[in-house]
């Protein structure tokens, strides 16, 4: 079974990207979405432990947290601690149960898989891809977001350029969605002749 690591910094188009693979049939692995199941189920009288009152009703308030952790590494890395083990246990379940259905191509959608050291986990690394303004303007235009929020999220993440010179392959994203489409497209036909190794 081959193994692809999608990833991509904030704004690139990374989640329309996995989509697409999902659309291909291809299993996706989502950890932002792992992390809110979590957020909403076990790891949130862990979280709201260390960090008391960012839970409401039972589930981990994304904004009174991210408040809390934002630009405080100690605080970051206390919730990392408490996050990615159970982040682990559900990507390894997910990988299980591929390998039972016979999948031959899964992806692990891991927004820092780069910045976390995590190369080691895939086959491949797959990296979508927009110019600086483009990614600007779509981050900017989310609901909440300003410069500086922005500004301490690339902060955390390594340079686009970085990230392409790492890749094994790179989507682009910048001219939408049918050019991202033929580009994934293009790559499970090259990924249809590899052989991942076993896992």
């Amino acid at each position: 079974m081959l193994v692809v690591g999608l990833t991509g910094s904030i704004g690139m188009g990374k989640s329309a990207t996995a989509a697409l693979f999902r659309e291909a049939g291809v299993p996706v692995d989502d950890a932002d979405a792992a992390v809110h199941r979590l957020y909403a189920g076990r790891a949130a009288p862990l979280i709201e432990a260390r960090f008391p009152g960012v839970t409401e009703a039972g589930v981990v308030d994304r904004a009174r947290l991210s408040a809390a952790v934002l630009g405080n590494p100690e605080a970051l890395t206390a919730l990392e601690a408490i996050v990615h083990p159970l982040v682990k246990q559900e990507r390894e379940a997910f990988l299980d149960a591929a390998r039972k259905s016979g999948a031959r191509l899964v992806v692990l959608d891991i927004p820092l898989l780069l910045e976390g050291r995590s190369e080691g986990l895939v086959d491949l690394v797959l990296v979508v891809s927009a110019p600086e303004p483009v990614q600007k303007a779509r981050v900017l235009a989310r609901p909440g977001m300003t410069e500086a929020k922005l500004a301490a999220i690339l902060a955390r993440q390594m340079p686009d350029a970085d990230k392409r010179r790492r890749a094994h392959w790179v989507i682009g994203t910048a001219t939408g969605i049918k050019a991202a489409r033929r580009d994934v497209q293009t790559f499970l036909r090259a990924a249809a002749a590899m052989t991942g190794h076993p896992r």
